[in-house]
């Protein structure tokens, strides 16, 4: 209690760093990694706190880090993200320097974070690669294979020159990383806060961070596959361009290559190779494929914009200028009109012989291009009014905010 109730007391002067260690079941190493942080700001001579965000811990952890003079945050929500968002909402500090409780990093070598962050980085990344991975520390299939494509994809996706995504010992402004409004709960965390943090134009630095192995006898909560695959979902889910218009324009651009080089007959590549009606066909189901992912792209670009997911940017302002449901409606209803005239025109052929066996594959190919138009014509017209949809709660919400201001004028003036 002696130890909670200092802290208190010092709460009133104004704190220039929190070393947040989220926490569950922490025993076994959390006393080593509190008293390495205070051993820091104590050398480094920082006004600061050491801030503990308990994600319901049985084991005694809660009395560990109050014996040893740290503060201690209840977070009831479960999962890594949720317990870091608890810390950082009770932290006292202008800067943050979080990491794990596991002794896995150095507490006491926090002087490269807390130099860029005072510089005026918002975000200071750890990167394990250059610092120093000891043997037992990570396992080769996160060191070799996780990390390394996680992170390329991260940069790739997002231009950002981090070269580790996901290292858990990272410091930032306080401030900058609240404005941000981060939201997830698990550990895809680790990739939200560096994402969005490109994403509003925070400044992002990096320095070498040694990792040494997990200092706790039971296994880590990281679950390889489970948490890996919730780190590329979040990656994918904010960039629709990579989702969708990348492979869609692929698809798109491949299956009308092919579809136009038969649209006439087949194509023989070599002597005992040619393609045909069925390569014909399997383009088309491609250009179908590619014009809905297209859409999907649109539409998911147009709707993080108008809430504020993603911010934006010049070609999404063109698409929010250009995207609606009535223009994608008329859309769809000509490539319907286009669709019904092939196929029209292809069972008159068909009538003309009298229809008999098609031995010309030609009235097929007419059929296939036709199907394929009206199909892309209800994809489109359903997809309108699927962002017509979406556009309702933004709509009423602009509309409410309009009516409160209204009101306010309307006070004033009286």
């Amino acid at each position: 209690m002696n130890a909670v109730t200092t802290i208190r007391a010092a709460s009133t002067r104004p704190l220039e760093l929190t070393i947040l260690m989220p926490c569950l079941n922490e025993a076994e190493t959390l006393a080593i990694c509190i008293g390495k942080a205070k051993a820091f700001l104590d050398k480094a001579q920082i006004s600061g706190e050491v801030l503990i965000a308990d994600n319901g811990s049985t084991d005694g952890s809660q009395q560990i880090a109050a014996a040893r003079g740290a503060r201690v945050v209840q977070v009831a929500r479960k999962g890594y993200g949720a317990a870091i968002l608890g810390g950082i909402a009770a932290a006292r500090g202008r800067f943050i320097i979080m990491g794990d409780a596991d002794n896995s990093y150095d507490f006491g070598a926090l002087e490269a974070f807390v130099s860029r962050l005072r510089d005026g980085a918002d975000l200071v990344m750890g990167n394990r690669f250059q610092g120093g991975i000891e043997s037992g520390a990570m396992p080769p299939l996160h060191r070799y294979l996780g990390n390394p494509v996680l992170s390329f994809v991260g940069r790739l996706f997002f231009r950002i020159k981090t070269g580790d995504f996901h290292c858990g010992l990272r410091g930032f402004n306080t401030e900058s990383i609240r404005k941000l409004d981060l939201q997830t709960t698990g550990m895809e965390f680790a990739s939200e806060m560096v994402v969005r943090g490109a994403l509003a134009g925070l400044r992002i630095e990096e320095v070498p961070t040694a990792l040494k192995p997990d200092g706790r006898s039971r296994p880590p909560h990281l679950r390889t596959w489970r948490d890996g695959w919730r780190h590329l979902k979040f990656l994918l889910v904010y960039n629709p361009r990579w989702m969708f218009f990348i492979p869609g324009t692929v698809l798109c651009c491949l299956g009308t290559l092919f579809a136009a080089l038969l649209v006439f007959g087949p194509l023989r590549v070599i002597d005992n190779l040619s393609l045909d009606l069925n390569t014909f066909v399997a383009a088309c189901f491609m250009v179908v494929t590619g014009v809905q992912l297209i859409t999907f792209g649109a539409i998911s670009r147009y709707y993080a914009e108008i809430t504020g997911i993603l911010p934006r940017s010049r070609h999404s302002g063109w698409l929010t200028r250009t995207i609606s449901t009535d223009r994608l409606a008329a859309n769809a209803g000509i490539c319907f009109a286009g669709g019904i005239l092939f196929f029209g025109y292809a069972v008159l052929r068909w009538a003309h012989l009298g229809f008999g066996p098609l031995n010309d594959s030609e009235i097929p190919r007419i059929v296939v291009l036709g199907l394929s138009l009206i199909v892309i014509s209800f994809q489109a017209f359903f997809s309108a009014f699927l962002l017509g949809v979406l556009e309702i709660p933004v709509t009423r919400l602009k509309a409410g905010s309009a009516g409160r201001s209204d009101n306010s004028s309307t006070c004033e003036d009286s």
